[in-house]
């Protein structure tokens, strides 16, 4: 196989995606296994089914202002990279650099580690022998085993340009599951309509709770702008991208909502308090084993295409990099036969492998989230700067409700940064280190590269 780098500056990557398969990348990237997990944890934190709904309404309500921005963004910068550009463009190539390291040693590997170890997890209800998690070497067992097994799995489908063919029809299944979920509760689910008004837990809606909880919707619905890392691959981008990420974003709404009705139908806010399994619980009751293995198998394909949407952007981020240093040309060396970049793709393969092995998954998992929200809040942050430094400059999607929606989303990120400081003030210190760290690797290259 040879490979090509392109020394143009605009689009390398051929443009190959349309509407429809942009739009399954952002809803494959956000659904994961939060949604049929995290409801309990507010059942116990909350103990009001209303207030958990408004919860989840704020949080698709927060996406979906993140989505206009970036859709902006994206029609303005239609290139691979997605905040990388838009900070490079607005602040510099400190803040762009700092955002693609952070994205390469942990914003896309540690969730592809978690997604797939979640993966093996919930696929050993149907395939026992992977829950038997023996010894090999040291910690690393047969369950670690079986994640890197899909960690490179994904990894060949997309080295062989298979990618957004292969994430479509994952992402088709994982929606027709959810439908099917839903659907099956009203018409053949024995619950009970009067769970949604009744409070028996004995706790009360705090504002402490409320944020602490947000921080987990917000987690949920991280991947809302996993199209604009395809920017320069998708068809006519000015008009598709901001349409897929406001598409897919909208659909993810509307299917949390859904899940979340069938799981209060199910049970009651103290059944489902505290449980980690609320989805498989909620099953259970309304449709007896037949939906413990329905919500499982649903799970199984929502983390695959979790895993797999997350495959394909991550490296579109190296790629923009290699693109503007020299240094890190191979990046954005891209194969002749499948378009992808291959060596971006198979660095990415190495380091989710390295964080599958040494067993950190939870731990940077918990520190990318305060990263994640930290540069999409600076990314978003770009719309007001770039309205006042080129008001004149042509913008074609233009983020409905200015300038209330980014200024909405950047108080109501930076008040939930501010709980999870609080909350978790060593992984967030950790995180605010990795960034200093890319800021630092930055520094010390000199000024290198070119720019854009």
């Amino acid at each position: 196989m040879s490979d090509v780098t392109s020394d143009s500056a605009g689009n390398d990557l051929s443009a190959r995606v349309g509407l429809r398969t942009a739009t399954a990348l952002v809803v494959a990237n956000i659904i994961g296994a939060g949604i049929f997990t995290t409801t309990g944890f507010q059942a116990a934190e909350l103990g009001d089914p209303a207030a958990i709904f408004a919860l989840w309404i704020l949080g698709g309500v927060l996406a979906y202002c993140g989505a206009l921005c970036y859709g902006e963004l994206g029609a303005l910068y239609p290139e691979a990279g997605a905040e990388y550009v838009y900070l490079r463009e607005t602040y510099g190539r400190l803040f762009g650099f700092m955002s693609a390291f952070v994205s390469f040693v942990a914003g896309f590997p540690a969730p592809i580690a978690a997604a797939v170890k979640a993966l093996v997890a919930y696929l050993a209800v149907f395939m026992p022998v992977l829950g038997d998690d023996r010894a090999l070497l040291g910690n690393f067992g047969t369950s670690d085993a079986a994640a890197l097994v899909f960690v490179w799995g994904l990894t060949a489908i997309h080295l062989r340009g298979g990618g957004f063919r292969f994430n479509d029809l994952v992402t088709l299944l994982k929606v027709l599951g959810i439908v099917a979920i839903v659907l099956g509760a009203a018409v053949f689910g024995q619950g009970d309509v009067a769970h949604f008004t009744r409070t028996s837990t004995g706790v009360s809606p705090t504002l402490p709770a409320f944020a602490t909880s947000l921080i987990f919707v917000m987690f949920c619905y991280s991947g809302w702008n996993a199209a604009a890392y395809v920017a320069s691959e998708i068809e006519t981008p000015q008009r598709n991208l901001p349409r897929a990420l406001l598409l897919g974003t909208g659909i993810v709404v509307l299917l949390y909502l859904a899940l979340n009705a069938v799981y209060f139908y199910g049970a009651d806010v103290s059944t489902l308090a505290g449980r980690v399994d609320v989805g498989v619980v909620a099953a259970e009751a309304l449709f007896g084993p037949l939906g413990v293995g329905l919500v499982t198998g649903v799970l199984v394909i929502s983390l695959l295409a979790s895993a797999s949407a997350m495959t394909v952007a991550g490296p579109r981020v190296s790629f923009a990099l290699g693109r503007d240093v020299p240094a890190l040309a191979a990046f954005a060396r891209t194969s002749r036969s499948s378009g992808v970049p291959t060596t971006a793709l198979l660095a990415q393969g190495v380091v989710t492998s390295l964080i599958v092995v040494t067993g950190t998954v939870d731990q940077i998992q918990q520190y990318a989230g305060f990263t994640l929200a930290l540069f999409s809040s600076l990314a978003v942050s770009c719309v007001i700067v770039l309205r006042f430094r080129m008001p004149d400059r042509v913008r074609p999607f233009r983020t409905w409700g200015y300038p209330v929606t980014p200024i909405f989303y950047l108080v109501v990120t930076g008040w939930t940064m501010v709980w999870a400081f609080q909350g978790r003030p060593t992984e967030s210190l950790l995180a605010l280190l990795t960034v200093a760290v890319g800021g630092a690797l930055f520094l010390l290259r000199g000024r290198g590269g070119h720019e854009t």
